[in-house]
């Protein structure tokens, strides 16, 4: 299993960032970073989880250090830690939120001196690297949840309720994703015009209506490429698309490979395997 620690300055950051691994990306200061083209504003002390092909720019405001743990999907133990680390979690972002957390400066220099053990230990590469690596990784990701919900639920009360009619899209996006991909079924299920909802949504989620349907679709199959054997034909049809190919268009577009090409880099996780 690859895995590996990465440093960049502000200024020889990628353009356009993107790897075939889960990266973990450590920085601070101000400015501003998007990823698959959504722009989100930070400040502080940074850190941000990314699935495999995700796409990251970033436009700092100050010179700075960028620091990148890349590791495989099986370094962590998602069957344990389904809800903090899954669809909801860190490694396959909720499309509702953020994707990148604030933390503290403790956390943030705590995250970094782990970032140095999984540096040492994969140099070392002694019998017991990989299972102190995998811990590791889990308290890192333990912290990034615990920040994330912390943050979420001071949002929560402290703000006025959501829009009506963005909390119902998002429910009813949730409920049918797989079937219906049009803006006009859900309007039609709210019972206003096309326009009505994609202000509701755009002003609730910093996205249109038509992002958000993108992206779960994208979600869910990058979910179903990963974490189960199920063919590309099946996930297309569970997906709700007419034929494999042009899910893998649909996909392709979308992530920049294909599905096929997606599940080779990233691998089946061994959570498949229990499965089955």
């Amino acid at each position: 299993m690859e895995i590996k620690i990465q440093l960049y300055h502000t200024s020889d950051f990628p353009s356009e960032f993107t790897t075939e691994n889960y990266s973990v990306i450590l920085w601070k200061e101000s400015g501003v970073f998007s990823v698959d083209a959504i722009n989100y504003s930070y400040g502080g002390y940074n850190i941000l989880f990314l699935s495999p092909y995700q796409k990251l720019k970033l436009a700092a405001e100050s010179e700075e250090n960028i620091h990148i743990l890349f590791f495989h999907g099986d370094y962590y133990c998602i069957e344990y830690h389904k809800e903090e680390v899954a669809c909801n979690g860190l490694l396959f972002n909720n499309i509702y939120l953020n994707p990148g957390v604030e933390l503290s400066e403790e956390n943030f220099n705590y995250i970094l001196e782990l970032f140095n053990h999984i540096q040492k230990e994969e140099s070392e590469k002694h019998p017991f690297s990989e299972s102190i690596i995998k811990t590791y990784i889990q308290l890192i990701l333990a912290i990034g949840s615990k920040q994330k919900i912390s943050i979420e639920n001071t949002l929560v009360s402290s703000e006025k309720l959501p829009n009506k009619n963005a909390a119902e899209f998002q429910k009813l996006l949730e409920s049918h994703f797989k079937a219906e991909k049009e803006l006009s079924f859900y309007s039609d299920k709210l019972n206003i015009t096309n326009n009505t909802l994609s202000k509701a949504v755009k002003k609730e989620f910093s996205k249109t209506p038509t992002q958000l349907i993108n992206e779960r679709i994208i979600l869910e199959s990058k979910k179903l490429l990963h974490l189960t054997y199920r063919s590309v034909k099946e996930i297309a049809s569970e997906l709700g698309f007419a034929d494999e190919f042009y899910f893998s268009r649909y996909f392709k577009k979308a992530v920049g490979c294909s599905p096929k090409n997606y599940r080779e880099k990233v691998g089946i996780s061994v959570v498949a395997k229990m499965s089955m």
